[in-house]
């Protein structure tokens, strides 16, 4: 069943289905990738995992206010007699930890040339840890790096939330973005950009010179994400999206999500 919306579906950004569409989709690129690369090209997939620190919201604001008083195990008791031969019984004070932390998994597609599999490319899909907090800067470390070995870079920003990659200059404007930074000097950076409304374009991927690019339809990519995943079934069509839209683009997205009924049916 396809999406409601002509090109990407802002209703997959729900953090209850992202994760699992972003890994379907980065495996369909794979897939599709693969099709299309020349011989002595290879596309794998790679992942990392990593802990993000989630500081409490409410450390700096309130701590709890109740002690709560725990009767001693007979071995406390001994241990905790005074000279006097009294037992002090001690009032411990809960308060909660300063940071929490959740594991976060990225993902992504490397493609390498044979026989020597050497790195040719990276390609990114943003996740929402890549857009905000902490995770801007780290990612942004990783990016540098991932250039810092000579290689191109093609990041996909299929998301309307979050902090856009830092430039030296403005972006045009749009809702979805891709960079394609290639392996030169200049470190010029192609940004293309299209709005919610429009299909999902074909993009260039650069290989390894003289070689010539080649497209990654991202519409191709996205109808398989979407077809295999069901979301057509799971989605919250009924409620607004998630992602940051208002007035006329948010009312016509919820147009569009009510031609999709709850058996997952357009009409």
């Amino acid at each position: 069943m396809p999406s409601p919306f002509p090109g990407m579906d802002p209703y997959l950004e729900d953090p209850a289905f992202w994760q699992d569409f972003h890994s379907r989709f980065i495996n369909a690129c794979s897939e599709v990738l693969s099709e299309h690369l020349p011989d002595g090209y290879e596309a794998r997939i790679d992942e990392r995992l990593r802990l993000v620190e989630h500081k409490s919201q409410q450390e700096a604001t309130r701590l709890p206010d109740v002690a709560i008083t725990r009767e001693p195990t007979p071995r406390q008791s001994q241990a905790m007699r005074s000279s006097s031969g009294s037992v002090a019984t001690l009032e411990p004070v809960s308060i909660p930890m300063a940071t929490q932390y959740e594991e976060v998994r990225d993902t992504w597609i490397e493609i390498l040339h044979r026989p020597d599999r050497s790195l040719v490319t990276v390609i990114e899909i943003l996740s929402p840890t890549n857009k905000t907090g902490d995770g801007f800067s780290e990612y942004r470390a990783k990016r540098f790096g991932i250039l810092g070995q000579h290689a191109h870079l093609v990041e996909i920003d299929l998301l309307l939330g979050g902090r856009r990659l830092d430039l030296q200059a403005n972006l045009p404007r749009g809702d979805y973005y891709a960079y394609v930074t290639r392996d030169q000097p200049d470190r010029i950076v192609d940004v293309y950009t299209w709005s919610l409304r429009d299909q999902l374009p074909t993009i260039p991927i650069p290989l390894k010179a003289p070689d010539p690019d080649i497209g990654l339809n991202i519409a191709e990519v996205f109808a398989i994400t979407y077809d295999r995943g069901r979301y057509a079934r799971s989605l919250r069509y009924s409620a607004p999206p998630l992602g940051p839209l208002e007035g006329d683009l948010l009312t016509w997205t919820r147009e569009r999500a009510a031609t999709i009924n709850p058996a997952g049916r357009t009409g």
